[in-house]
């Protein structure tokens, strides 16, 4: 039997620990996968770019028309109460506890019926646990990867709770002993399993378009600045299977990996094969921004 941990969390207005918290059969969440999620990470207690999080968090419930239940300010005192008691838990000091928010929110409860029922309550939740970092082997030698048809649905700009699609192009992946699943709709990039995938090539750093095939990931933004930090061409255009099978460097970004080099995709090398000098770049760029916080002034190395 698996035994969920007593792991703090907030459910509904109550702070509790998830192997009490409890919701409706009925939950629209349970039934169609109606709602909407956000993977915040937090640094030594801090949630990184939370202003970005919770203002694709709003994009996300506008598009899926669930109102939004709490203000900033309250998204920000549960999120930072949650963090609280579990560094406190763990026996850690808050500023020195690095973890992994997750927050949904589901349009409600109410019988089974495909149309949205108005004048419901959203079911908010919203846990905390320990942060998994890309091992120091992952970052010295890279990933493998693998490629794909992007069979998921058309709106994948929305952070859905309906995730069965990305379930599916994740164990294509792990089926081949890689770590992700790099997809294409036709013959253009549009995005792996779990992150975005970003092509350099000639020293610039490429990602898809911002569109319905792709989500944005926060990352999006911060890449940009780490580019402009230090003089890395950006550039977000349609980028063709051939262009990622011929690149220079692949490299993927997520909450949970921050930027990870593939060094293999399909058994063939990308590149000369190992982690390259825009990733080394990158991944600099990404600490000192951790180090400064969650701020918005430029990033500086």
């Amino acid at each position: 039997m698996n035994t969920l941990p007593a792991l703090p969390c907030y459910l509904n207005g109550t702070f509790t620990t998830i192997d009490q918290a409890h919701i409706s059969v009925m939950d629209r969440g349970f039934i169609f996968g109606d709602g909407i999620y956000e993977v915040v990470p937090v640094y030594k207690g801090r949630p990184f770019r939370m202003q970005h999080h919770l203002s694709r968090m709003r994009r996300s419930l506008t598009e899926t028309r669930i109102k939004n239940p709490l203000s900033d300010d309250e998204w920000q005192g549960i999120i930072d109460r949650v963090i609280g008691e579990y560094a406190a838990q763990q026996g850690q000091a808050v500023d020195a506890s690095d973890q992994m928010v997750y927050i949904q929110i589901t349009r409600g409860v109410a019988l089974r019926d495909h149309v949205m029922p108005e004048d419901i309550t959203p079911t908010v939740f919203v846990m905390t646990n320990a942060m998994k970092m890309p091992t120091p082997a992952q970052r010295a030698q890279g990933v493998a990867c693998v490629t794909a048809d992007d069979f998921r649905w058309e709106r994948a700009h929305i952070k859905s709770t309906s995730l069965l699609g990305a379930v599916f192009a994740r164990q294509i992946s792990y089926d081949a002993d890689a770590l992700e699943t790099v997809m294409f709709r036709g013959d253009l990039l549009s995005e792996a399993a779990a992150s975005n995938v970003w092509v350099v090539k000639d020293g610039v750093v490429m990602g898809p378009c911002k569109d319905n095939h792709v989500l944005e990931g926060i990352r999006y933004d911060l890449i940009a600045e780490i580019c402009a930090a230090q003089n890395i061409g950006y550039k977000l255009k349609d980028i063709s299977r051939a262009d990622v099978m011929n690149a220079d460097e692949l490299v993927l970004s997520s909450a949970t990996k921050e930027v990870l080099p593939i060094t293999q995709l399909d058994g063939k090398p990308v590149g000369d094969g190992q982690p390259g000098p825009i990733y080394t770049a990158l991944y600099a760029g990404y600490q000192a921004a951790k180090a400064a916080g969650d701020v918005t002034d430029p990033i500086t190395v």
